[in-house]
């Protein structure tokens, strides 16, 4: 694996798992014993019915955040004159974090989300 693509997963797999939160935190108060099946399976229900475009926008901030400490902290680009000489690099890792963070989304909440949901019969 080339070292730009473990990088793009590095950018985009927090901001993936935050706007996933919407029916993965049902799962996860199950897990820890906070809560029962039953009102997890309610508030799963409101969250993705209700606030999934609440959870889909924080991950795209988190998204747009991660891609900010990024270009400042590994490729040392701080300033507006240095993001303009290297704006094609900025363009090529948001766009690739953009597809691969939507991606990893769909992947991550519509299967493995889903199906640990289904096995603790949260939904069905």
């Amino acid at each position: 694996m080339s070292d730009k693509f473990k990088d793009i997963l590095k950018i985009s797999s927090v901001p993936v798992v935050i706007a996933s939160l919407c029916c993965l935190s049902p799962i996860i108060l199950v897990l820890l014993g906070v809560s029962t099946v039953t009102f997890a399976s309610s508030l799963a229900d409101t969250f993705y019915g209700e606030y999934k475009w609440v959870f889909r926008g924080v991950g795209l901030i988190a998204l747009l955040g991660s891609l900010v400490f990024y270009f400042r902290r590994t490729k040392g680009i701080c300033t507006i004159d240095e993001a303009k000489r290297r704006r094609n690099e900025i363009l090529n890792y948001t766009a690739l974090a953009l597809i691969v963070g939507v991606a990893g989304y769909i992947f991550f909440l519509y299967v493995v989300v889903h199906y640990a949901g289904v096995f603790l019969d949260l939904w069905k």
